[in-house]
């Protein structure tokens, strides 16, 4: 088993007001891969980080092994929930894998 997690800050140009609906958007269609990307067993999206944080989000999933990350990076369900939901809004991603 694999840990794959990112963590993105929000675009500057991105209002507070509407980080909330991009959240809550983020959060489910990253969740809905799950059953979609062979490999994927867990999804779990931190939308509210503490204060100490260096990130505005973060997605932790867990996958079966090493490989299905590059499965789960380029299957076409993930990249368009990426494209859609997540790479419009954000920047600076950051990613560990263990």
């Amino acid at each position: 088993m694999v840990h794959h997690i990112v963590m993105w800050k929000f675009k500057p140009e991105i209002e507070e007001e509407r980080k909330p609906e991009l959240k809550k958007a983020m959060k489910e269609n990253l969740a809905g891969l799950v059953g979609k990307v062979p490999g994927l067993l867990t999804v779990e999206f931190v939308e509210e980080p503490l204060p100490s944080s260096t990130h505005d989000v973060a997605l932790v999933t867990t996958l079966e092994k090493a490989e299905d990350i590059s499965v789960y990076a380029t299957h076409p369900a993930h990249v368009a929930v990426a494209d859609t939901y997540v790479r419009p809004f954000v920047t600076e991603r950051a990613c560990l894998d263990y």
